[in-house]
């Protein structure tokens, strides 16, 4: 870092805290739940996101959790990265719904074979930026595989009983979750022993938003004006990063392409996630 540079900022332990409710008032439910009734057969939606206005959406479902608005007021508060406001978040009924800004803006993967090489250049410049804003935040004493408020992480794309998992205190307990407990045995095949090795290393926790496809990075012109869907995000091993990026369905395996020009190259760390991913549960 040169002398000239802000010291990367610190979020304090005592920001961290179990996933809360926010601007959970009466008016907010009864006017989201509201809306929803009302609009849900003629708005526009993406998949649990519900289109309410040209400014505001509203993300609800079982699967939706709190710690998804934590997220994205946590990395608002700590960085310039482009993410939807939060107006108001709650549960009702077992279902989350989190009311946030609509971000005006188109997703890269739309016409990204299109542009030239200078505006895929400049996109994938700003992209590396933002990415480097989440790395920069050190994360505090004590911190463990988790989400941002040290509760239990999502990723759809892993096998298991349950889509939420953690959190973890090791790197390594981590590890173990994902062979699904198998532990180092020299009866197994040699692939399999080279990953459980591997899998002992250290490595240091970064933000990371788990799902960084062409789908989830919104852009006017050449300028990235959000990056959404946070739902995977958390305190991860410094590589989780890299080898979710990868995992690039075939309809988008463009995207396969780029992913080098804005994350840094891990090739050993991919290779030992794919050993992973064939072993013991490829992911979908």
């Amino acid at each position: 870092m040169s002398s000239g540079q802000k010291e990367p900022p610190s979020p304090s332990a005592t920001s961290l805290s179990q996933p809360k409710s926010f601007n959970d008032t009466a008016l907010c439910r009864w006017s989201t739940l509201a809306a929803i009734k009302i609009l849900k057969r003629i708005r526009p939606r993406a998949g649990c996101v519900l289109m309410l206005t040209s400014r505001v959406c509203v993300k609800y479902g079982s699967r939706v959790h709190l710690s998804e608005a934590s997220t994205m007021r946590f990395i608002s508060q700590h960085t310039s990265i482009p993410v939807p406001k939060v107006i108001c978040a709650f549960t009702h009924s077992g279902r989350t719904y989190i009311v946030m800004e609509r971000i005006q803006g188109d997703m890269i993967a739309n016409g990204w074979l299109r542009r030239s090489e200078e505006s895929k250049a400049k996109l994938l410049s700003q992209l590396a930026g933002l990415v480097q804003q989440m790395r920069d935040i050190r994360p505090p004493e004590g911190t463990r595989i988790a989400s941002v408020d040290d509760g239990s992480i999502y990723d759809c794309r892993l096998p298991g009983p349950s889509l939420r998992f953690g959190p973890y205190d090791t790197v390594q307990d981590f590890h173990r979750y994902l062979r699904r407990g198998m532990e180092f045995d020299s009866r197994v095949d040699l692939d399999v022993q080279e990953l459980i090795k591997w899998h002992e290393k250290s490595w240091p926790l970064v933000l990371t938003h788990g799902d960084l496809s062409s789908l989830n990075i919104l852009a006017r012109g050449d300028e990235i004006v959000g990056i959404i869907d946070w739902e995977t995000a958390g305190w991860y091993p410094s590589y989780w990063e890299y080898t979710s990026a990868n995992q690039v369905h075939l309809f988008w395996s463009f995207w396969a392409d780029e992913i080098d020009k804005f994350l840094q190259p891990m090739p050993e760390e991919l290779a030992m996630e794919r050993i992973r991913q064939i072993r013991f549960g490829e992911f979908n």
